[in-house]
């Protein structure tokens, strides 16, 4: 199983910038994908998670309006827009997966542990 993400970058205050995390070695449609980040001397935090077919799809507070995760079942990619960035956005974003089915497709995922498959990061920073 392999997770890559892309599409960081350096952006102004204001900016938008699109995530990809593709996948290999397993169908996101079977699992719960999140997107993470981690800035320097933090924790890493939970930022949105989707799960196909349910329409689960939930986002941090510090994000809610301005990011929007989506998936291509097709690409077996997962895309997070991140619109109005802050520079408190800067940080390394990450994306993660973990199989799911039945009633377990119904719940959140918010903490980093519950995650089996974590991609490499891809650094966003946003200047002021």
């Amino acid at each position: 199983v392999q997770l890559v993400e892309s599409g960081g970058g350096l952006v102004q205050a204001g900016g938008s910038l699109r995530l990809s995390c593709a996948a290999s070695g397993l169908t996101f449609s079977n699992y719960v994908v999140g997107w993470f980040r981690q800035a320097p001397g933090k924790e890493r935090e939970f930022v949105a998670q989707i799960i196909w077919g349910g329409g689960n799809i939930y986002y941090a507070d510090s994000v809610k309006g301005r990011f929007t995760i989506s998936g291509d079942n097709s690409k077996n990619t997962v895309y997070l827009q991140m619109n109005s960035l802050k520079p408190e956005d800067t940080a390394v974003y990450y994306c993660a997966a973990k199989a799911v089915r039945g009633y377990s497709r119904t719940y959140t995922y918010t903490g980093p542990d519950a995650y089996d498959y974590w991609g490499q990061g891809t650094q966003v920073t946003v200047s002021s």
